[in-house]
């Protein structure tokens, strides 16, 4: 049973009193302690609808004891470790976190032939100074604890609720001064019978994307579920679920680039209905009213959820799924596909185990790395899967 203290009276996690208390603290602009540690963790709370949740601060899950919900395994195991303090800059003060990104979110004159991102088969840059495209999608769904399951959640994450906690995730986050919320568009669930009311909230939330009649064009973060990737009547175009009408429109070339430095997602997409393809791109409004993808970046993630790379790491997650105590999946943000990430968490449990896929081919230095991480952890014991080795091992 948690325990926190707000406004100077101790609260648990399932006393009646503790929404009213919750909404008392939002509208003071108060935060709640988590009280798994003296003197308490700093939270902070969240509205929605007319219920009240208290989250976790960004990177601040290493400040709260190991048997805390909100405990978080040190940043190091993941590709996250090595963007702290450069690419992401926590203000301990407000508990926002800024972010430097290595992508524009202007476009200044006519638009260029885009690009998906440089640098390897990812599609993303190798510099931990910036953080590319798909790193700043890894670190929202990081921060939205999308990466976190126990199979007491099945059937119950949805479109609606994996939206909101984006959202929420990114009104703690800054690029250049402003809060990433104001540019950053989740497109909310489709009902055509209120399709009015749902395409007037659209034309709201995009009008930061519309063109200026002079000066640089602003850009929005779009991250979305793609439907299909077809052709238009020039170039091609994202459709993208609950965005009925109003396809995201990249040129030939982009398109290319997209399908070749994405082969993998695509393919892990085809291979199982129940999975989804997650896009996230910058885009602008032309002055007929049409997105204009400057540059995207997609993630495969399961039917929870839960993001995954290989199939290797899609049955790694599905075997955590049955699982009723929580994991927490590894991502890999900047960091290239031949360095060793901890694939998967479970750490709230007297014995932490961090979990490893070594791929089959993996050369010295990858060996060498994973030894390196895991001797830096002693506190968590490694589980580790040689796929070159046969089946996956039984988990612990």
């Amino acid at each position: 049973m948690r325990r926190f203290s707000i406004g100077g009276d101790v609260f648990t996690d399932e006393v009646p009193e503790l929404q009213a208390a919750l909404a008392a603290a939002y509208t003071r602009k108060e935060r709640p302690l988590c009280l798994c540690r003296d003197p308490g963790c700093a939270m902070y709370i969240a509205q929605i609808g007319d219920l009240h949740v208290i989250k976790r601060m960004p990177l601040s899950g290493g400040e709260h004891d190991p048997s805390c919900e909100s405990y978080e395994s040190p940043y190091a195991l993941s590709g996250l470790g090595p963007l702290m303090g450069s690419a992401i800059q926590l203000d301990a003060e407000s508990g926002t976190a800024a972010l430097k990104l290595d992508f524009s979110l202007s476009k200044t004159g006519s638009r260029a032939p885009p690009v998906a991102g440089d640098g390897g088969p990812a599609g993303v840059s190798a510099d931990q100074r910036k953080l590319s495209l798909r790193g700043l999608l890894h670190y929202l769904w990081h921060e939205a604890e999308l990466t976190v399951w126990t199979s007491r959640w099945a059937g119950k994450r949805h479109w609606w609720n994996v939206r909101w906690h984006l959202l929420e995730a990114a009104k703690q986050m800054t690029v250049k001064g402003g809060q990433l919320s104001d540019i950053l568009f989740v497109p909310e669930p489709f009902r055509a019978d209120n399709k009015e009311a749902i395409e007037q909230r659209r034309s709201v939330a995009l009008a930061a994307a519309l063109p200026p009649k002079t000066g640089p064009r602003r850009l929005m973060v779009l991250v979305g579920e793609v439907k299909e990737v077809a052709p238009a009547r020039s170039g091609q175009k994202v459709v993208i679920r609950h965005l009925p009408g109003f396809p995201l429109l990249i040129d030939d070339t982009l398109h290319r680039r997209l399908l070749a430095r994405f082969e993998r997602e695509f393919s892990l997409w085809g291979a199982d209905p129940s999975s989804h393809l997650i896009a996230v791109a910058t885009f602008g409004l032309n002055p007929a009213g049409l997105a204009i993808v400057e540059e995207v970046a997609l993630m495969i993630v399961s039917e929870n959820w839960i993001p995954y790379e290989t199939m290797y790491e899609k049955r790694l997650v599905d075997a955590l799924a049955r699982f009723r105590e929580k994991s927490i999946k590894g991502l890999r943000y900047n960091l290239h596909p031949d360095q060793p990430i901890a694939n998967a968490l479970l750490q709230n449990r007297r014995e932490p185990f961090a979990l490893f896929i070594v791929p089959a081919g993996a050369d010295e230095d990858f060996e060498a790395s994973l030894q390196d991480m895991i001797a830096a952890r002693p506190e968590m014991r490694p589980w580790i899967w040689r796929v070159a080795d046969g089946d996956m091992p039984a988990l612990p």
